[in-house]
């Protein structure tokens, strides 16, 4: 049961009699958020935000990971963890058999990931091959979400003319996310050409003088492009989520788009 329907069902429970004010009460204290002493779990969050906390993993230990995951799973039909590790995968699986690890992208998915998408296209853009472990980061998040999702990889810069037969895939997007590492530039050129809201996501993809992603992400922060958004180096989670905000604000697949 949801957050949303545990709320609903309590406070019936409270109009008709079934609880007491002073045992509804008593229940909310939990709904709010859990204290495990390592970590605060938001269980309000699907209420607040339409999903459920999300589990970063990087800096957890297998033990952390899985015992959050097993409290939000009491609340949620679905969960996600991003930048897991084999060893962290590996540990939850043996313990939560229906758990599937996406290892390139570095998700953890507890529960199905929706077949048939509700909200509107999201489009997944790299420069280079390279850049693939962030952008199925993105893309895998925004099918989580509900999303139509398509993917273009590897039209970069340097080799600009593969970009121009897309251009009709880019225009009827609701959201572009545009990851690329060296030079960073893709983004701003994509967006001089679409009407559409680009996010733009530097990757650690790159020679020294990228410096793990820095080279790439001041290029987007100075893009003089206009309609460029950018999130932090390797984020394709923050810009999966990002663009799926814009496609919720444009109605559902069949209920209108930005125009």
């Amino acid at each position: 049961m949801s957050p949303e329907e545990k709320v609903r069902k309590l406070l019936e429970s409270v109009r008709t009699g079934a609880i007491t004010v002073t045992e509804a009460m008593h229940k909310l204290k939990h709904l709010p958020y859990q204290d495990l002493g390592f970590a605060k779990i938001d269980h309000h969050r699907t209420l607040r935000l339409g999903f459920p906390e999300v589990v970063y993993c990087k800096g957890k230990t297998p033990e952390q990971v899985l015992q959050i995951i097993e409290e939000l799973r009491k609340h949620n039909h679905r969960i996600l963890a991003t930048k897991v590790n084999k060893k962290t995968a590996k540990a939850v699986i043996a313990q939560i058999p229906s758990a599937h690890y996406h290892p390139e992208a570095k998700l953890l998915v507890i529960g199905e990931i929706p077949e048939k998408p509700i909200w509107g296209k999201i489009t997944v853009v790299t420069a280079g091959t390279a850049d693939l472990p962030v952008a199925e980061e993105a893309a895998l998040t925004a099918k989580i979400l509900e999303n139509e999702v398509e993917r273009i990889y590897d039209i970069g810069v340097a080799g600009l003319h593969r970009l121009f037969s897309f251009l009709p895939n880019l225009s009827s997007a609701l959201a572009i996310i545009v990851v690329a590492g060296m030079d960073g530039a893709l983004p701003s050129i994509v967006a001089g050409l679409v009407d559409r809201p680009v996010i733009a996501v530097p990757t650690s993809t790159g020679y020294g003088a990228n410096f793990q992603g820095l080279a790439p992400l001041l290029t987007m922060l100075n893009s003089c492009a206009p309609g460029v958004s950018v999130v932090n180096i390797d984020n394709g989670f923050g810009a999966a989520f990002y663009a799926h905000l814009i496609t919720r604000s444009g109605g559902t697949k069949n209920e209108g788009s930005i125009s």
